[in-house]
């Protein structure tokens, strides 16, 4: 008997290879299966372009007849850079479809299978619709919500500290810590820091010794422009994106000269509207935003209800009281108002522990 979902978590697999790769598009994984064989198999490629569905049909060949697809997320039914998937799919003779979710796209939102269905192909929909879900839950949230998934990283000691009094931070995690933060940038559309972060640190941001096809872009909450453009940000800009969420009425012209993209965001009580900063991010394709601190943002973000997973790595130290706190003030009176987090997961990274939480 065909186990069907073991066929589906295997282009939930491939699926996974597009994340932080094929924005705006979502990440798609598919398998073609005929007479109890993988034939062709694929995922968004990227760029966003080609698709799961292509990538395989066209690995797939003349096999593609008569078999099964097991496609991630609903084949599209639009006309893009390229012609419909769906179409392809009826036109390499595929005859039975299993789609996981329904693309939520109002060019596609249950189109695809609409589609599929009236050429005779057999259509079932839901197989691992869970996994799915949380695997483009970015994709999903920019659509639905006009947001992109926001995940926050936090480095921290046992007592909570990312850096001592006099700001020395580097390093309170292991290798392995650190390269585990690369692979995490790897999966995400861009990696974001607020201005104290860049004026303490001059980060660099990029993804590094992953053999990476296309970098994160580098985001900069910085309403008054106060980091220097002549840093690593600065000087890579071309190299590798570099967007400046600001606030109004401040000089952007030594950023633009870099090659920077400004994006100017309203303000709420003197503060950047980090929600307006985020819509605006999204309205330019992005679903998926790692933020590596500091603890200004940390806080903003949480307060303003913006982290969808929260991910730390605790080290073996401790620093004491003086030392400075992973996140900043929030201006909480009651232990009932504090945000509640959901254990999804604790793992051994070398010496030290990464948790992943989420806020549901």
């Amino acid at each position: 008997m065909t186990d069907h979902s073991a066929h589906m978590r295997h282009a939930l697999q491939l699926a996974m290879r597009g994340l932080g790769n094929v924005w705006p598009n979502p990440a798609v994984g598919c398998v073609l299966v005929n007479g109890g064989r993988i034939v062709g198999r694929g995922w968004t490629q990227t760029g966003g372009r080609p698709h799961a569905e292509r990538m395989a049909l066209y690995h797939a060949g003349a096999a593609a007849r008569g078999a099964v697809a097991y496609v991630t997320l609903e084949p599209c039914a639009h006309h893009g850079m390229t012609p419909p998937c769906a179409a392809g799919l009826i036109e390499a003779g595929v005859s039975h479809v299993f789609s996981a979710l329904t693309d939520p796209d109002p060019r596609v939102a249950g189109k695809g299978h609409a589609m599929l269905r009236a050429a005779g192909v057999k259509v079932d929909e839901g197989l691992c619709a869970e996994e799915a879900r949380v695997l483009n839950r970015g994709f999903l949230k920019r659509v639905t919500q006009g947001l992109p998934l926001v995940t926050l990283k936090l480095a921290t000691t046992l007592d909570g500290r990312i850096a001592t009094a006099s700001g020395e931070s580097r390093w309170i995690t292991g290798a392995d810590a650190r390269r585990a933060v690369h692979l995490m940038r790897m999966t995400h559309d861009a990696v974001m820091v607020g201005s104290g972060t860049v004026l303490a640190d001059d980060p660099d941001l990029t993804v590094r010794d992953m053999g990476v096809m296309r970098q994160p872009v580098r985001v900069v909450v910085d309403s008054g422009l106060r980091a220097a453009p002549f840093g690593r940000l600065g000087q890579t800009a071309r190299d590798v994106p570099v967007w400046m969420l600001h606030g109004p009425g401040v000089d952007g012209q030594d950023w633009a000269a870099t090659g920077a993209h400004l994006i100017k965001v309203p303000l709420v009580a003197g503060h950047l509207d980090l929600r307006a900063g985020l819509a605006a991010l999204a309205a330019q394709g992005m679903t998926r935003v790692f933020c590596e601190g500091g603890a200004g943002l940390a806080a903003a973000l949480i307060g303003a209800g913006l982290v969808d997973e929260l991910v730390t790595f605790t080290a073996g130290a401790v620093i004491g009281a003086e030392g400075r706190g992973a996140v900043g003030p929030m201006g909480l009176h009651a232990l009932a108002d504090a945000p509640r987090l959901r254990l999804v997961s604790q793992t051994a990274v070398g010496g030290d522990v990464q948790t992943v939480w989420r806020f549901d």
